[in-house]
């Protein structure tokens, strides 16, 4: 699941997240929520929850509704914005990963098209976050997502080089696929719209809410090719995604 970095209709409220987590509970089962582990390793059938951005309230209300089930989450910090109001401080950062939270990279200052960046630009993007990350919560950090949804192959290569082992892109799609050592998995998105019974559904592995979404998603590539820089102007951020394989 991610989270936005401003109150857009994308926005989960917190009783809205709770709903979710109880129905995803009793429709998919409370043992097929897992992390991603340090090496990479992707477990089949089994659920993430990611959020991008590393908004204050990953720490003071999304980790701690995560851990009544005994759930981790995989939040995905923009570093360049820790410690600013609003956003993670290293402490935070530091707690959740000590309860057992999967901590990674969405790069250091969110580059709205990470596919059009150069190698260069990518490699510092990615290095230099993981490395300030890596500080933080003594550990190599092997995880990441996406920053702006522009995905290349190129950006995945960058990931690699800089050791990042698992990537989680904004695409929706149960499909994954190797590039340099580095794992490239797709994530399905909850909207404040999003109805509890069809988040539940998109959990539990129902085929219609996932076609749906990979359906909409072909049609905004299809707007992105149309309307070029001006679409980011049109774009509103995601609430949260659930990967499920």
């Amino acid at each position: 699941m991610h989270q936005p970095r401003s109150s857009s209709v994308y926005t989960i409220t917190a009783e809205s997240f709770g709903m979710h987590l109880r129905m995803i509970r009793l429709a998919a089962g409370a043992g097929r929520v897992c992390a991603v582990t340090a090496d990479g390793e992707h477990a089949a059938q089994r659920l993430y929850f990611t959020f991008d951005d590393g908004a204050a309230c990953a720490a003071t209300r999304i980790a701690p509704e995560l851990e009544r089930y005994g759930w981790p989450g995989h939040f995905f910090v923009t570093t360049d914005w820790i410690g600013r109001p609003g956003f993670l401080t290293p402490a935070q950062i530091r707690g959740m990963h000590r309860r057992g939270h999967i901590v990674g990279s969405h790069s250091c200052s969110h580059p709205e098209r990470m596919s059009h960046l150069s190698w260069e630009e990518l490699t510092r993007e990615w290095s230099h976050s993981c490395a300030l990350l890596s500080d933080i919560i003594g550990r190599p950090v092997a995880a990441a997502s996406l920053a702006g949804g522009y995905y290349s192959p190129l950006v995945a290569r960058a990931a690699a080089a800089c050791g990042i082992k698992v990537l989680f892109t904004s695409e929706p799609t149960t499909a994954r696929w190797n590039v340099d050592g580095c794992l490239v998995l797709g994530r399905y998105t909850v909207r404040r719209s999003t109805p509890a019974r069809t988040v539940a559904a998109i959990a539990a592995g129902a085929m219609l809410p996932r076609f749906e979404q990979a359906l909409a998603w072909a049609a905004k590539k299809a707007v992105k090719r149309v309307t070029g820089t001006h679409y980011d102007a049109l774009r509103k951020r995601m609430g949260y995604s659930i990967q499920q394989p």
